[in-house]
């Protein structure tokens, strides 16, 4: 269960104040914010860029994969049914391999791609798009507020917003939860962040499965 306070912390999606201690292994803290449900790691506990992309580059994201390409189907699948022929998508933090564009360049879209340490070219946020999908991203974000609200920003009107993380469905399971095993996460969702969200953007998310959310923008 939260205990103490910690004011001195702002919560790193809704810049909220109402914080507490959740819980401290041996590597890190958790801070839980009362207002949108986040779990996260305080940022001066965060993974320096170095150790980051040494941590990433253990992923093993082979195109050639059947179990990685089913696991990505679980995005293109139902984000496919809802975009035109021929739309224009973004793969935030698409990787080493992009292998969910190529997914959606297969089926007649065009995509661009942008990855903080492997397609670094910011200009793609200049854009506008049809869809965009944050595939296992939200949960490594320093500052989920700003880049959240800067994808959506990018969305035509009637686009949709992909997004794949695990949910965190009960605090209680949060010491023995394998995905906060890796240090690279710093940033846990559950649905109470996403309807934060939801008030947010005025776009009601659409849950599927324990780990897929997808926002139409109005």
């Amino acid at each position: 269960m939260p205990g103490k306070s910690s004011p001195e912390t702002a919560c790193v999606l809704c810049g909220g104040s109402d914080i507490v201690f959740l819980f401290k292994d041996k590597r890190r803290e958790y801070l839980k914010c009362l207002s949108c449900d986040l779990v996260f790691v305080p940022p001066d506990q965060h993974l320096t860029p170095e150790e980051e992309l040494k941590r990433y580059s253990l992923h093993q994201n082979n195109p050639e994969d059947e179990g990685y390409n089913k696991f990505l189907k679980r995005m293109f699948n139902p984000l496919n049914t809802l975009i035109p022929s021929g739309s224009y998508g973004l793969d935030f933090g698409s990787g080493p391999n992009p292998v969910l564009s190529r997914m959606f360049i297969e089926r007649g879209h065009k995509m661009e791609i942008y990855d903080p340490f492997y397609a670094k070219d910011r200009s793609v946020f200049n854009k506008k798009y049809d869809f965009i999908t944050a595939t296992e991203v939200v949960e490594h974000l320093f500052d989920p507020q700003k880049e959240l609200d800067l994808l959506w920003s990018c969305l035509k009107p009637g686009g949709s917003l992909g997004i794949m993380t695990r949910l965190l469905s009960n605090e209680d399971v949060f010491t023995n939860w394998y995905y906060k095993e890796d240090s690279s996460h710093i940033a846990f969702f559950s649905k109470k962040s996403f309807i934060w969200l939801e008030k947010r953007w005025n776009s009601t998310p659409n849950f599927i499965g324990d780990d897929i959310i997808i926002f139409r923008k109005h």
